[in-house]
């Protein structure tokens, strides 16, 4: 099992690239699904997630050809129109391809997702949306089984409440059902834009993609087609924080400023200097104080839960007393007793953590627990003092491409171990 090492105090300098976001290419990757023509995507990180989904995309039947960064991915037969235990447990997204193999096949087998221990996430409204579209649902021996022989039909969906792997999965449904589907509720984030942006490269017709309500007028039949993921705005961010823990002067390219508004505004008023470096990229200094600053999370524009983890680990530095508030999953604090093992000082009362600062950190043998917690882990070892042995990586692996081989081109004293 790979762990890092980290040798701390060193001031990130450089430039790190931003990656292709994950969880773009995960719904991309899933929307090959919908035609039998090529569909070629570029800028796909390579991360265990996506690899994971090619290899079910191949299980289904699909053809996957990689060259020069480049995926052509054709399902021009579904074979099995299935997702297995043994390949998706330990991703959550494999929800993903439930709308697009019931839409073409009429049928699909999904395994109930696996992935990182952050909390429960129910695709109760992936399913409730598909039944309004027409397909008959059953659940045996852990699997969820649809079927729709007759085909989809448009309705009208509301989300109980945001759900952005929901709103991917029934928006591939609904391209392919009979008539207009109407998804009210809906997420907002860029990643669905995107996802809305392939599938009408495709042929689909899609109004609303980036709103609360999304309309598409059901085809019947999508074509090959080209598409560039966008970057990844948790990478970005994730890079952005990792320039201000450890006071460098970092510069974070091929990113999109845009969407990362609700960061840069919390930021800004720890007392964070981020410029525009140019279209696609920031630069990041903490040359000051940092000051502490409360944040709460919600679904796009609002502050991520996807970067709660690494806020946090930066407000460890800041003076004063930071409340952040997790208000999308309910067991999303699992960092905390590891980065007190490293010396903050963190209380945790149900949502919220409190975090008074600042404190030095000092290098330790951590876990992580998942994804973004690996991120926050990785960070509070790059500002402390001494050497922090980070476990269980292949968490990090889940979600960010050789991060620690970007880190180390900016200066950071981190390298990749194995246990022999």
């Amino acid at each position: 099992m790979d762990k890092f090492l980290i040798e701390g105090g060193v001031p990130l300098e450089g430039e790190i690239d931003v990656s292709g976001a994950k969880n773009s290419a995960l719904p991309a990757l899933a929307a090959c699904l919908l035609t039998q023509e090529p569909v070629t995507l570029r800028r796909i990180p390579l991360v265990r997630d996506v690899l994971t989904m090619l290899r079910l995309l191949e299980r289904c039947g699909a053809a996957v050809h990689s060259e020069d960064g480049v995926l052509r991915v054709q399902a021009a037969e579904i074979v099995h129109p299935e997702a297995p235990y043994e390949l998706v447990k330990t991703m959550r997204a494999s929800s993903l391809v439930l709308g697009p193999l019931v839409a073409r096949c009429g049928r699909a087998r999904v395994s109930l997702p696996g992935g990182c221990a952050i909390g429960a996430r129910p695709i109760n409204l992936h399913l409730a949306g598909l039944e309004q579209l027409g397909a008959r649902l059953s659940q045996e021996h852990g699997y969820i089984i649809a079927e729709a022989p007759d085909g989809l039909r448009g309705a009208t969906v509301h989300f109980d409440r945001i759900t952005v792997t929901g709103t991917e999965d029934l928006l591939m449904a609904a391209v392919l059902a009979d008539g207009e589907t109407v998804l009210s509720n809906a997420a907002r984030e860029p990643e669905v834009v995107d996802l809305a942006a392939l599938l009408i490269q495709m042929g689909a017709r899609i109004e609303g993609a980036g709103t609360s309500t999304i309309r598409v007028q059901g085809v019947r039949r999508l074509r090959g087609a080209e598409h560039a993921i966008i970057a990844d705005r948790i990478e970005a961010g994730t890079f952005l924080i990792a320039g201000a823990i450890t006071r460098g002067h970092l510069v974070v390219r091929r990113c999109e400023p845009a969407h990362l508004t609700s960061l840069l505004h919390k930021l800004r008023q720890a007392g964070v200097e981020i410029t525009q470096a140019g279209p696609d990229a920031l630069a990041v200094r903490a040359p000051g104080k940092l000051v502490s600053v409360d944040a709460t999370t919600e679904e796009y524009p609002g502050f991520a839960t996807d970067l709660q983890a690494q806020y946090m680990a930066l407000m460890t530095q800041a003076h004063g007393i930071s409340i952040i508030t997790e208000t999308i999953f309910e067991n999303r604090f699992m960092h905390v007793l590891e980065l007190v093992r490293m010396g903050a000082n963190i209380r945790v009362e149900g949502r919220q953590a409190i975090v008074a600062g600042p404190t030095p950190l000092s290098g330790a043998a951590v876990i992580a627990s998942d994804l973004r917690a690996s991120a926050s882990l990785v960070l509070a070892g790059l500002a402390a003092r001494g050497q922090t042995v980070l476990d269980r990586v292949y968490h990090i692996d889940r979600g960010y491409e050789r991060i620690e081989e970007k880190l180390a081109r900016a200066g950071a004293r981190i390298r990749r171990i194995s246990d022999l």
